[in-house]
């Protein structure tokens, strides 16, 4: 068994973040530059080296913002081991259980990143085969910059999909997770895995993808799907596109969406009718100060804006709908930075404190 201060290869064995039936991954410093740290994965049963191997050798070459990156492998050594970029943070599973579900704008840059990650490694072809909120590692960065933030979600555990596709209790769970037996792994593994991997049959990246409609409902709503649900019947807060998005991943093969790009293409917003946009914020200000006196409010209530999908009341300057969450605005302005969605009048972020520019939109 590992244990604190062993040396594997060039590095210290530090702290156990995570253990799994037949393996541990630890934390570990650099022998010589003390800053460096890394994740170390060790196989503590003999019988799944090859796991280990398996994985080593499908994300070799795997280099991409939001794909945990291999530094080392030596499946030879006493013991065996996988030396990879150490992610400080928590896996998905744990920023859930913290709390509970994700406001359906953090649930979409958190899948944006988790798609850009599969894209990257789908056109390398390479499957997952065992994607879930486990499996997903969130940098602490997203606590302070935002779910947005480049770089700030990575995916984990490639190679060990084919695992679980031959049989799921086979599986090692290397994520920075709690081990809650073999029972409820299988249990979870299977609530992610599309029809046609659960019957054994061959599998292409549409598996991945819905794996991911599962994930986004579960960000969405606090719960997996089960029977005819979407996430706005959970989630009053979920604009109704989203439910579409879920629903063309959550389906039969022939009818899920082709490709990764295809679904992320697919998360953002959908664009405005042809009514104008809302009134500025500016604008509605100075006409209220000329309102009768005592009647700016009733003035602000009969002249308010309307979303022009739902055709509910929105805040003069909303850049999308609070209610369908279609977008409002031709460009929609938002930090470069942290990737906050600052107002009109804003000359800096908020949540970070960048100098905003009038030209900051995407």
């Amino acid at each position: 068994m590992p244990t604190p201060n062993q040396r594997i290869s060039e590095y210290l064995l530090d702290t156990r973040v995570g253990a799994g039936t037949f393996g541990e991954v630890w934390r570990a410093r650099h022998h010589v530059w003390h800053d460096q740290l890394v994740a170390i994965k060790i196989p503590t049963d003999p019988q799944y080296v090859r796991n280990l191997q398996r994985e080593g050798i499908t994300i070799h070459g795997l280099v991409h913002p939001n794909v945990v990156r291999a530094i080392g492998f030596d499946p030879y050594a006493d013991p065996p081991y996988l030396v990879m970029e150490y992610i400080p943070g928590k896996s998905l599973r744990g920023v859930l259980s913290d709390r509970k579900r994700l406001a359906w704008t953090d649930a979409v840059a958190v899948m944006r990143q988790v798609l850009s990650g599969l894209m990257y490694a789908h056109n390398s072809n390479v499957l997952h085969r065992d994607l879930k909120p486990e499996n997903i590692l969130i940098h602490e960065r997203a606590f302070s910059d935002g779910f947005a933030a480049e770089g700030v979600v990575k995916v984990t555990d490639f190679g060990l999909g084919k695992v679980a596709n031959q049989a799921v209790v086979g599986s090692i769970l290397y994520s920075q997770s709690i081990d809650v037996g073999a029972g409820k792994e299988i249990a979870g593994t299977l609530d992610y895995m599309a029809p046609e991997q659960r019957s054994g049959g061959d599998i292409d990246g549409r598996a991945d993808l819905y794996a991911c409609g599962v994930i986004l409902y579960e960000l969405l709503t606090g719960e997996r799907p089960a029977g005819t649900d979407v996430p706005s019947d959970l989630n009053k807060d979920v604009p109704k596109f989203l439910d579409e998005v879920f629903r063309h991943s959550y389906a039969r093969l022939e009818k899920r969406y082709g490709s990764a790009g295809e679904f992320l293409a697919a998360l953002t917003p959908p664009p405005t009718a042809t009514a104008p946009p809302p009134l500025p914020r500016a604008a509605m200000n100075q006409q209220t100060a000329h309102a009768p006196m005592g009647g700016a409010a009733n003035y602000r209530q009969q002249h308010s804006p309307i979303c022009p999908q739902c055709r509910k009341p929105i805040e003069a300057g909303d850049q999308f709908c609070m209610h369908c969450g279609v977008q409002l605005v031709a460009s929609v302005r938002r930090c470069a930075k942290c990737g906050a969605y600052p107002d009109a009048s804003d000359r800096y972020c908020i949540f970070c404190g960048e100098t905003l520019s009038a030209e900051a939109v995407v």
